[in-house]
Order: C-alpha cells, then sequence, then structure tokens
C-alpha cells in the first residue's frame, strides 16, 4: 500500500466515528449561531475561548489555554501512532453585519487603536469553531475506532495575520506532541456541501502597510505657500496603480490596493500629513519583493516630487506568507475525500488571492500540512448565479457584510471533511500492513 493513499479502512473508520454526527446535529447549529451573535476581534475571543476549554475538558482532552494570547489547544492521547493537529481560528472582523438573519450580530468590539467598531464574522471563523468542536467530540466519542493522537488548535487573530505565530511563539511546540501533519480548512464562497483541494501554493501572500505622506499645511487660498499632502496622495494612489500594470508580467498575479486615504480636517485647510493604508498580494516571494520595493519607490519618489520637507514614513500592520499545501499531504487527503465525498462533490480548485497564517504553524512545527475550502453557498442559489454569469455580483464573498453561509450542508460538511481527513493518518492500519 502506498503511504500517499488513505489506507484501505479509512473509511470504515470514518463511518464509524460519524455516526454519530446525526445526533450531535441539532447541538452543532445551536452553537454555530449563538457564536455568530457574538464576534469577538482578533486577541478578544476570551467567550469563544472559554466555550472551547469548557467543552474540550468535558471530552477527556488535555486542555491547555491562552496559548499566544487567547488560543485553546487540546489533545487526546489513544494509543500509539500518528500525531494530527486540526486548527480552527476564532477571531471576527470589524464589519456592521446585513445579512438579516434572525442570529444577525449587533455586537460592537474595540480595535488596538482604542476604535469601537460594529464586528461580525463575516469570515465564516464561526463556522470553522463548530466544525472543529464537532469533530472533536465525535472523535472523543468513538476513540475504538482510531489510534494515534488528536491535537485541536483554536487559534487567535487570524485576520490580523500574527495569531499562530503568536502560539508558536509561546512554545506551542513544548506543549503538545510534535504533529505527523497538520490540516486546515476555509469556508469559501463556492457550492455547500463541496470540499476544494490543490497541491501546491493554495493562498497568497499578503502585505499590509500604513504611510505618511508629509507636506506643509496652509490656507487652502495660498497653495503656493504649503506642499499639499492630498495631493500627493491623489498622484501616488494614482501611480500605484501601475506597479501590477507596467511592472509585473502579464502572466504573474498581483495586486496592490489602496483601502484607505485619510488626511485634513476643512474644505479650506491644507493639512500637514495624509495617511494610506494600503494592500499588496502576491504568490511568489520574488514578486512578492519586486512589488514591494516599487511601492516604496513611487512613494518616496512622489513626494519628492511634491517638494516634501520629509521622508515618507511606512509601517507593516500585517504579513502572511503564501499558503503552500505540501504535494503527499495534499495528495492523502484529497483521495480521502473523494471516497468520502464523490468525484462531483471533491473538487481541486485554483490559486486562491485571499491570504492566511495557517502555514505559521506547521512551519513552528516542524511538520507537512495541507489546507482546503469547503462551500458555503446554497447549491441552487450558486448555480442559478453561476448559469446568469453573476457570481461576482450576486454571491457574497468572505469579508461582505452580507456574507451568511447557509447552515446546512455546510456544518456537515466541514465535520466531515476534518474527521475524514484526520483519520487518513490515524485509522488503524490493517494487520500485516
Amino acid at each position: 500500500m502506498s503511504d500517499t493513499a488513505p489506507h484501505d479502512v479509512t473509511t470504515d473508520a470514518a463511518d464509524a466515528v460519524l455516526s454519530g454526527l446525526g445526533g450531535l446535529r441539532e447541538n452543532l447549529e445551536s452553537l454555530y449561531k449563538d457564536l455568530h451573535q457574538h464576534p469577538e476581534l482578533g486577541f478578544q475571543e476570551r467567550r469563544t475561548a472559554g466555550h472551547v476549554a469548557q467543552a474540550l475538558n468535558e471530552w477527556d482532552y488535555e486542555v491547555t489555554e491562552e496559548v499566544g494570547g487567547t488560543g485553546v489547544v487540546g489533545v487526546l492521547h489513544n494509543g500509539d501512532g500518528p500525531t494530527v493537529l486540526l486548527r480552527a481560528d476564532m477571531d471576527a472582523l470589524p464589519v456592521r453585519e446585513q445579512t438579516g438573519l434572525p442570529y444577525a450580530s449587533t455586537g460592537t468590539g474595540t480595535d488596538a487603536d482604542g476604535v469601537e467598531h460594529p464586528v461580525m464574522h463575516a469570515c465564516g471563523h464561526d463556522v470553522h469553531v463548530t466544525c472543529l468542536l464537532g469533530a472533536a467530540r465525535l472523535m472523543s466519542d468513538r476513540t475504538d475506532a482510531w489510534q494515534g493522537t488528536l491535537v485541536v488548535l483554536f487559534q487567535p487573530n487570524e485576520e490580523g495575520g500574527s495569531g499562530a505565530r503568536a502560539m508558536v511563539d509561546d512554545g506551542l511546540a513544548r506543549r503538545i506532541p510534535r504533529p505527523d501533519v497538520a490540516l486546515g480548512q476555509h469556508v469559501l464562497p463556492a457550492p455547500a456541501g463541496t470540499v476544494l483541494t490543490r497541491s501546491g501554493v493554495m493562498m497568497a501572500a499578503s502585505d499590509s502597510l500604513r504611510v505618511t505622506l508629509y507636506g506643509r499645511g496652509g490656507h487652502g487660498s495660498m497653495p503656493e505657500r504649503a506642499v499639499d499632502p492630498v495631493v500627493l496622495a491623489a498622484m501616488t494612489v494614482v501611480r500605484l496603480q501601475t506597479v501590477v500594470s507596467r511592472e509585473v508580467s502579464a502572466t504573474t498575479p498581483a495586486v496592490v490596493t489602496v483601502g484607505s486615504i485619510q488626511a485634513g480636517s476643512g474644505p479650506n485647510i491644507i493639512p500637514d500629513s495624509a495617511r494610506l493604508q494600503l494592500n499588496v498580494r502576491s504568490f511568489d516571494e520574488e514578486t512578492r519583493t519586486r512589488v514591494l520595493a516599487a511601492v516604496r519607490r513611487i512613494v518616496t519618489g512622489e513626494c519628492a516630487a511634491s517638494g516634501a520637507d520629509r521622508e515618507p514614513e511606512f509601517e507593516t500592520l500585517s504579513e502572511f506568507s503564501v499558503t503552500e499545501n505540501d504535494e503527499e499531504a495534499t495528495g492523502r487527503v484529497a483521495a480521502a475525500f473523494e471516497a468520502a465525498f464523490g468525484a462531483d462533490r471533491a473538487l481541486t480548485v485554483g490559486p486562491l488571492p485571499a491570504s492566511e497564517d495557517f502555514g505559521e504553524l506547521p512551519a513552528g512545527l516542524g511538520c507537512p500540512s495541507t489546507y482546503w475550502g469547503i462551500g458555503g453557498i446554497d447549491p441552487d442559489t450558486y448555480r442559478k448565479a453561476e448559469r446568469a454569469g453573476t457570481v461576482h455580483q450576486d454571491i457574497p464573498s468572505n469579508h461582505s457584510p452580507r456574507f451568511a453561509p447557509v447552515i446546512q450542508p455546510t456544518l456537515d460538511t466541514g465535520v466531515r471533511a476534518l474527521v475524514t481527513a484526520s483519520l487518513a493518518w490515524l485509522a488503524p492500519r490493517p494487520k500485516g500492513e
């Protein structure tokens, strides 16, 4: 038997473990609605972490709390065998929910700068937590069906890009057994009931910057006595759009987006400074380095061209490396998914322009990994939009205030995927193998 293929008994083991899903479904759906109604910003996930820790303790996991801030890790030893790590992220976004759901969030949270925002699970991390808790419960209920060690990890602050690294820096490697593989998933704007795998580069690198442009303030009627940072900011934004169109090959994907401009306090006052916040996406290190260098060159050049008295200041807000899936681990999971879900629902996907810090975990723990997607959109709604060519307009994406995965079959699929993938390693080998 090939080491890259799921063992023959994987499907039998998954059937045994998942036999309890029907009895757990109602509780998982209620949990999901509760988590959705009570979102928490990064490193503030205390309520969510408390629910996680309480449940894992009840199910006989060895629980460690406050890893990297608000992270929670549970370890379930079940005899000799491999160690598998399953990961879910817990944090929400500063977004005002517009789904109209009866369980919509109306909560607020205060960010690191002390600013209060409406908060929403606009990226589906409530799905991730619910599915991993469901898988953790089912695996603990049927330890007769598998052997080895299961590590379930609930991570803070994925959106800020520093939660996984915070857990690693807080001694994660000495707190848990070394995994043989790390596995994770993300709900996506794809038909619910599908699972989406990819070998190699799965998600883009992301770099978010805050840039302060310094001018010279003055009266709006006498611009000749000032250096107008609003004009400087406008020219900079326009010029930054030439980085991808004129400095990157047409066959190389990259994105530069200026998402925020802040300057001034009145119509007749030239301010002293302007602030831009921008994001760069890329799929390889060479392009990443080239685009970031071009951004700095253009910003600095525009300041010089405007006669600014001071050099611009650059602050890195977040950094995400490329999420790259191990070929062997991905092949094993993909084969297990095809056996469990069927070829019509176990699909491959192209590289995604969104970003993840999941890769910091296997990098810090020294193990291979793979990361996949699950669909969260009503299949009929998705296919109708697909036939009409209106998917981008009609199907809300992650981070949209209208993003709302359908509860089923999304939750069932996420639980089944985590159980099936973990049992591709943890299912006992046939005798004599």
